[in-house]
């Protein structure tokens, strides 16, 4: 069964930093690449970032470079995302998702996703 979970979500105000954290299923963890997502209120799911299957490959929205990191660990079967510098405008709920496809920005190449989590940034 493939499960994602997503959690550390929180309101937290500009200029400050939040870490989200995706619980994903071993097999998952094992043979996906993961990203994550984020879908603002009346706004698409847009792409965030990627990690490659080994960690060793990433890649971001030129909106969030340079402030955003994301990691894996699998030995611990998760995928984070580091947020700092943050803005209201990345207020938006954020979701993990599993792809087979290397480092894909599209979300229909994603068949796995968690249930998101809210990340608030107030001014």
């Amino acid at each position: 069964q493939v499960q994602l979970v997503e959690s550390g979500g929180g309101l937290v105000q500009a200029g400050g930093s939040l870490r989200l954290s995706c619980a994903a299923s071993r097999h998952i963890i094992s043979t996906y690449a993961m990203g994550w997502f984020r879908q603002a209120p009346g706004k698409e799911r847009e792409f965030v970032a990627v990690i490659s299957r080994s960690g060793d490959n990433t890649d971001y929205a030129d909106s969030v470079k340079g402030r955003f990191t994301i990691s894996r660990d699998n030995a611990k079967n998760s995928v984070y995302l580091q947020m700092s510098s943050l803005k209201p405008d990345d207020t938006a709920v954020y979701y993990c998702a599993a792809t087979v496809t290397v480092l894909s920005r599209y979300r229909y190449e994603y068949p796995y996703w968690g249930q998101g989590t809210q990340v608030t940034v107030s001014s």
